[in-house]
Protein backbone atom coordinates (compact mmCIF):
# COMPACT_ATOMS: atom_id res chain seq x y z
CA UNK A 1 0.00 0.00 0.00
CA UNK A 2 1.29 3.81 -1.05
CA UNK A 3 2.02 5.86 1.98
CA UNK A 4 -0.21 9.32 1.62
CA UNK A 5 1.66 12.44 1.67
CA UNK A 6 1.48 15.07 3.95
CA UNK A 7 -0.06 18.16 2.39
CA UNK A 8 1.86 21.61 2.74
CA UNK A 9 0.48 24.35 4.34
CA UNK A 10 0.64 27.61 7.15
CA UNK A 11 -0.16 27.31 10.32
CA UNK A 12 -2.14 29.20 12.38
CA UNK A 13 0.68 31.23 13.92
CA UNK A 14 2.27 31.77 10.62
CA UNK A 15 -1.10 33.35 9.41
CA UNK A 16 -1.31 35.10 12.42
CA UNK A 17 2.21 37.01 12.38
CA UNK A 18 1.33 37.41 8.39
CA UNK A 19 -1.39 39.29 9.35
CA UNK A 20 -0.24 41.22 11.89
CA UNK A 21 2.63 42.42 9.39
CA UNK A 22 0.45 43.08 6.65
CA UNK A 23 -1.47 44.96 9.53
CA UNK A 24 1.43 46.94 10.25
CA UNK A 25 2.55 48.34 6.65
CA UNK A 26 -0.96 48.93 5.61
CA UNK A 27 -0.98 50.93 8.76
CA UNK A 28 2.16 52.51 7.55
CA UNK A 29 1.09 53.36 4.19
CA UNK A 30 -2.19 54.83 5.13
CA UNK A 31 -0.19 57.27 7.30
CA UNK A 32 2.13 58.59 4.19
CA UNK A 33 -0.79 58.48 2.07
CA UNK A 34 -2.78 60.36 4.70
CA UNK A 35 0.25 62.71 5.03
CA UNK A 36 0.55 63.55 1.07
CA UNK A 37 -2.95 64.13 0.72
CA UNK A 38 -2.91 66.86 3.13
CA UNK A 39 0.19 68.48 2.22
CA UNK A 40 -1.43 68.26 -1.05
CA UNK A 41 -4.86 69.84 -0.16
CA UNK A 42 -2.98 72.40 2.07
CA UNK A 43 -1.23 73.22 -0.75
CA UNK A 44 -3.80 73.69 -2.99
CA UNK A 45 -5.96 75.76 -0.93
CA UNK A 46 -2.83 77.99 -0.52
CA UNK A 47 -2.69 78.66 -4.27
CA UNK A 48 -6.51 79.54 -4.08
CA UNK A 49 -5.65 82.02 -1.66
CA UNK A 50 -2.85 83.50 -3.58
CA UNK A 51 -4.73 83.59 -6.61
CA UNK A 52 -7.44 85.33 -5.34
CA UNK A 53 -5.54 88.14 -3.80
CA UNK A 54 -3.84 88.17 -6.85
CA UNK A 55 -7.35 88.86 -8.87
CA UNK A 56 -8.16 91.01 -5.97
CA UNK A 57 -5.25 93.49 -6.60
CA UNK A 58 -5.34 93.32 -10.85
CA UNK A 59 -9.09 94.32 -10.42
CA UNK A 60 -8.17 97.13 -7.81
CA UNK A 61 -5.80 98.57 -10.16
CA UNK A 62 -7.95 98.32 -13.33
CA UNK A 63 -10.16 100.83 -10.65
CA UNK A 64 -7.62 102.96 -9.68
CA UNK A 65 -5.74 103.58 -13.04
CA UNK A 66 -9.11 104.61 -14.62
CA UNK A 67 -10.28 107.01 -11.98
CA UNK A 68 -12.62 109.81 -13.55
CA UNK A 69 -12.99 113.15 -11.63
CA UNK A 70 -16.97 112.94 -11.81
CA UNK A 71 -18.45 113.27 -8.71
CA UNK A 72 -21.96 111.61 -8.54
CA UNK A 73 -25.43 111.65 -6.31
CA UNK A 74 -26.26 109.20 -3.67
CA UNK A 75 -29.52 108.17 -3.47
CA UNK A 76 -31.07 111.51 -1.14
CA UNK A 77 -29.32 114.18 -3.95
CA UNK A 78 -26.45 115.08 -2.15
CA UNK A 79 -22.96 115.26 -3.89
CA UNK A 80 -20.77 112.39 -3.23
CA UNK A 81 -16.89 113.34 -4.72
CA UNK A 82 -15.23 111.56 -6.94
CA UNK A 83 -13.11 109.95 -4.95
CA UNK A 84 -14.29 109.25 -1.39
CA UNK A 85 -12.13 107.79 1.49
CA UNK A 86 -12.90 107.97 5.26
CA UNK A 87 -17.04 107.28 5.24
CA UNK A 88 -18.04 105.89 7.75
CA UNK A 89 -19.24 101.95 7.91
CA UNK A 90 -18.16 99.57 6.14
CA UNK A 91 -17.09 101.07 2.71
CA UNK A 92 -13.34 101.93 3.28
CA UNK A 93 -12.89 103.34 -0.52
CA UNK A 94 -15.29 104.46 -3.36
CA UNK A 95 -14.33 106.04 -6.57
CA UNK A 96 -15.63 106.80 -10.67
CA UNK A 97 -13.67 104.84 -12.81
CA UNK A 98 -13.90 104.64 -16.44
CA UNK A 99 -13.33 101.94 -19.25
CA UNK A 100 -16.38 100.16 -18.51
CA UNK A 101 -17.05 98.43 -21.59
CA UNK A 102 -20.86 98.08 -23.70
CA UNK A 103 -20.37 95.43 -26.18
CA UNK A 104 -24.18 95.32 -26.95
CA UNK A 105 -24.33 99.22 -27.05
CA UNK A 106 -26.78 100.02 -24.75
CA UNK A 107 -27.60 103.76 -23.62
CA UNK A 108 -25.30 104.32 -20.77
CA UNK A 109 -22.21 105.96 -19.85
CA UNK A 110 -18.70 104.22 -19.85
CA UNK A 111 -18.11 105.35 -16.49
CA UNK A 112 -19.25 103.11 -13.68
CA UNK A 113 -19.46 103.85 -9.70
CA UNK A 114 -17.19 101.16 -7.84
CA UNK A 115 -16.02 100.66 -4.06
CA UNK A 116 -14.44 98.56 -1.62
CA UNK A 117 -15.93 97.48 1.70
CA UNK A 118 -15.02 94.84 4.34
CA UNK A 119 -17.96 93.39 6.10
CA UNK A 120 -17.85 90.23 8.28
CA UNK A 121 -14.21 89.54 7.71
CA UNK A 122 -14.31 90.12 4.42
CA UNK A 123 -13.32 92.09 1.26
CA UNK A 124 -15.54 92.99 -1.13
CA UNK A 125 -15.96 94.71 -4.39
CA UNK A 126 -19.10 97.23 -5.05
CA UNK A 127 -19.92 98.21 -8.22
CA UNK A 128 -23.19 100.16 -9.07
CA UNK A 129 -25.14 99.70 -12.18
CA UNK A 130 -25.52 103.72 -12.47
CA UNK A 131 -23.34 106.77 -11.45
CA UNK A 132 -26.60 108.77 -9.60
CA UNK A 133 -28.41 106.61 -7.66
CA UNK A 134 -31.87 106.58 -6.92
CA UNK A 135 -33.41 104.95 -3.90
CA UNK A 136 -33.33 101.37 -4.74
CA UNK A 137 -30.01 101.64 -6.29
CA UNK A 138 -28.15 98.81 -5.08
CA UNK A 139 -24.01 97.57 -5.66
CA UNK A 140 -23.11 94.11 -7.59
CA UNK A 141 -20.90 92.96 -4.57
CA UNK A 142 -18.52 90.20 -5.56
CA UNK A 143 -16.08 88.76 -2.45
CA UNK A 144 -12.68 89.20 -3.32
CA UNK A 145 -10.19 87.81 -0.07
CA UNK A 146 -11.84 86.50 3.02
CA UNK A 147 -9.61 85.89 6.33
CA UNK A 148 -9.04 89.36 6.60
CA UNK A 149 -8.70 90.57 9.96
CA UNK A 150 -7.44 94.34 8.98
CA UNK A 151 -7.61 97.00 6.19
CA UNK A 152 -5.35 100.83 5.75
CA UNK A 153 -5.92 102.73 2.87
CA UNK A 154 -4.61 105.27 2.54
CA UNK A 155 -4.22 108.64 -0.03
CA UNK A 156 -1.00 110.24 -1.13
CA UNK A 157 -1.94 114.23 -1.72
CA UNK A 158 -0.78 116.92 -3.80
CA UNK A 159 2.14 117.70 -1.07
CA UNK A 160 3.49 114.15 -0.90
CA UNK A 161 1.71 113.52 2.32
CA UNK A 162 0.05 110.21 3.14
CA UNK A 163 -3.45 111.27 4.61
CA UNK A 164 -6.57 108.70 5.37
CA UNK A 165 -9.47 110.94 4.54
CA UNK A 166 -10.06 112.22 1.06
CA UNK A 167 -11.10 114.74 -0.69
CA UNK A 168 -8.95 117.10 1.26
CA UNK A 169 -10.38 121.02 1.83
CA UNK A 170 -9.16 123.23 -1.26
CA UNK A 171 -8.40 125.94 1.43
CA UNK A 172 -8.35 127.24 4.99
CA UNK A 173 -11.98 128.71 3.81
CA UNK A 174 -12.93 126.73 0.94
CA UNK A 175 -15.09 123.36 1.36
CA UNK A 176 -13.41 119.92 -0.43
CA UNK A 177 -13.14 120.10 -4.63
CA UNK A 178 -15.44 116.92 -5.28
CA UNK A 179 -13.40 116.43 -8.11
CA UNK A 180 -10.07 116.26 -6.83
CA UNK A 181 -7.99 112.50 -7.49
CA UNK A 182 -5.21 111.89 -5.23
CA UNK A 183 -1.83 111.16 -6.63
CA UNK A 184 -1.60 107.19 -5.35
CA UNK A 185 -3.39 105.10 -3.02
CA UNK A 186 -1.93 102.70 -0.58
CA UNK A 187 -3.28 99.75 0.46
CA UNK A 188 -2.31 97.47 3.33
CA UNK A 189 -4.58 94.04 3.98
CA UNK A 190 -3.95 92.15 7.35
CA UNK A 191 -4.60 88.32 6.76
CA UNK A 192 -5.43 85.78 9.04
CA UNK A 193 -3.06 83.19 7.32
CA UNK A 194 -0.01 85.33 6.15
CA UNK A 195 0.07 88.84 7.79
CA UNK A 196 0.24 92.29 5.89
CA UNK A 197 0.39 92.35 2.59
CA UNK A 198 0.91 96.49 0.97
CA UNK A 199 0.53 97.64 -2.32
CA UNK A 200 0.79 101.17 -4.38
CA UNK A 201 -1.71 101.86 -6.77
CA UNK A 202 -0.71 105.14 -8.77
CA UNK A 203 -3.81 107.07 -10.29
CA UNK A 204 -4.16 108.96 -13.56
CA UNK A 205 -3.45 112.67 -12.38
CA UNK A 206 0.16 111.04 -11.17
CA UNK A 207 2.67 112.02 -13.62
CA UNK A 208 6.23 109.90 -14.15
CA UNK A 209 7.99 112.27 -11.71
CA UNK A 210 5.25 112.15 -9.35
CA UNK A 211 5.03 108.63 -8.89
CA UNK A 212 5.51 107.42 -4.84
Amino acid sequence: MSRARPVAGFTLLELLVALAVFAVLATVAYAGVYQVLQVRDRTEDQARRLDALRKSFALLQRDLEQAAPRPVRDAYGDILPAFRLGAEGALLLELTRGGWTNPAGRPRSTLRRVGLELRDGRLRHLAWRVLDRAQDSEPVATELVAGVSGVEVECLDADGNWVRRWPPPRDRDGGPDPSALPRAVRLTLVLETWGRFTRLFRLPGAGPEEAP
